[in-house]
């Protein structure tokens, strides 16, 4: 029997293909082989036709090749779960944790996790949260693409004006200042500060307003002073005043070039604002023996002379003077005549012409032609109507004197002439022939020279004088 069994297992491994991979794969695995089996193949295979044993052949090598994928994938299973017990010593090798991965399973996928879900099971898709887990109410936030403004009840809107720095100050300070000189409106000034966001700049609005005006006229000045008295305690405090005020004193080596008596004007400023309780008394204390400038020093001493003074602190309303349009009639009659007495003693057009804009008032400026006019009718020979002439036409060519106030002047002396003839008897002559000499000149138009009066009608005597007019 044993030589029989012999016998067959040599044939069985002389046969190709019989005794494959197949069989040694099981032999392996296994650790022996069916002897019923190998003798059943051998019978088979000694009465099989060729054909047959081509088909045999190739069903034996694709059952070996599914054994062998079958036994390499568990082998890769074993792998897995003899790590995981290495790890976890008191691990059950039979339980659901040792089966294979699920291609769907939220657990780690390296194989290097606790084994625990992702984001403890509140991630993946279609979920909302771990269970039980309770949410609050969370505020809106209007970066969110389904913030919905209308469904957050009543919006209120806020204006938010930017702050200005250093040179957009000064490019929004100057036009207001510029204008208020012009129309002398504090409040349209406090308005217009209020649309602005000065900041920590505010205080150089009065340090701005106080430059330009040095650069202007007196009336100017007066004006600033107003100002600064309005803004005190409203828009600027005591403290802003004083910090304005002091930066002017630092800047005076700079002011000095273009307005030479900028440290006598800034004591005058000074004094003036602790006059009118925009600065504290005390100002001027402070910078005592601390002065190193001698401009600053003098501005000071300046403020301390008019404040010192006797009842000077209640006469410091007009230390600019009097404002031209704020001067009565009377006095400003006076001042042209003496403008013009002036002029035809020296006959400087250039003095004559700085007295005119000193007294800032351009729209009066028709009581200078009508005084020329009287002065005139009322002098002797042809010196003054040419020296007149010669004033009225610089005045004239440089603007000073405009064609409204031009016509306006001679028009009240055409209304008057009856009146100036009691005084002067040849009135009418000596108007014509400075009327015509004047229109010669371009100073007025045919239309003011036509309308002039002409000579009253000649009187005829009685029919016993023979028709003689009387001279």
């Amino acid at each position: 029997m044993a030589t029989e069994v012999e016998t067959w297992t040599n044939a069985a491994a002389q046969h190709d293909g019989v005794f494959c991979a197949f069989d040694q794969e099981r032999v392996e695995e296994d650790g022996f082989v069916g002897d019923e089996d190998l003798l059943n193949d051998i019978e088979v295979n000694e009465n099989w036709t060729p054909q047959e044993k081509a088909l045999h052949e190739a069903r034996l090598k694709a059952k070996a090749k599914r054994r062998l994928r079958k036994s390499s994938s568990r082998d890769s299973t074993r792998e897995t779960l003899s790590g995981s017990i290495s790890e976890e010593p008191g691990a059950d090798p039979h339980s659901p944790k040792g089966k294979g991965i699920s291609a769907n399973d939220r657990k780690s996928r390296t194989g290097k996790g606790r084994g625990l879900p992702k984001k403890g099971g509140a991630g993946g898709k279609g979920v909302w949260g771990a269970a039980g887990m309770v949410y609050e109410m969370e505020e809106p936030d209007a970066k969110d693409p389904n913030y919905d403004e209308s469904s957050q009840g009543d919006t209120i809107y806020a204006t938010v004006v930017p702050e200005l720095d250093e040179q957009e100050l000064e490019k929004m300070v100057n036009p207001i200042v510029q204008e208020y000189f012009e129309h002398g409106d504090t409040k349209e000034v406090q308005m217009l500060l209020k649309e602005l966001n000065l900041g920590p700049h505010k205080y150089e609005f009065s340090s701005m307003a106080v430059s330009l005006s040095l650069e202007g006229k007196a009336s100017h000045r007066e004006l600033t002073s107003r100002l600064l008295s309005d803004l005190c305690g409203k828009m600027l405090s005591d403290s802003d005043m004083a910090r304005a005020f002091d930066k002017m004193l630092k800047e005076l080596p700079d002011l000095i070039l273009d307005t030479p008596e900028a440290p006598q004007m800034l004591g005058q400023f000074i004094a003036r604002a602790i006059a009118d309780h925009v600065l504290p008394m005390s100002f001027l204390n402070h910078y005592k023996g601390k002065v190193d400038c001698d401009y600053a020093r003098a501005a000071l001493d300046r403020a301390s002379v008019l404040l010192s003074m006797k009842r000077e602190i209640v006469r410091l309303d007009n230390v600019w003077g009097v404002g031209g349009g704020q001067r009565p009639v009377r006095h400003l009659v006076k001042e042209m005549n003496l403008l013009l007495q002036e002029y035809l003693v020296s006959g400087d057009l250039s003095e004559a012409e700085h007295c005119l804009r000193d007294l800032e008032v351009p729209h009066f400026h028709h009581e200078l032609v009508y005084e020329v006019v009287v002065i005139v009718l009322e002098s002797k020979g042809t010196k003054a109507a040419q020296m007149m002439v010669k004033l009225l036409q610089t005045f004239w060519k440089m603007g000073l004197i405009t064609l409204d106030q031009m016509n306006r002047g001679f028009q009240r002396v055409y209304d008057e002439i009856l009146e100036l003839s009691v005084d002067v008897p040849h009135a009418n002559a000596i108007l014509e022939a400075f009327v015509e000499l004047c229109f010669k000149e371009s100073i007025i138009t045919k239309h003011l020279r036509d309308a002039c009066p002409s000579r009253g009608r000649k009187r005829f005597v009685s029919e016993g004088d023979g028709g003689l007019v009387k001279s």
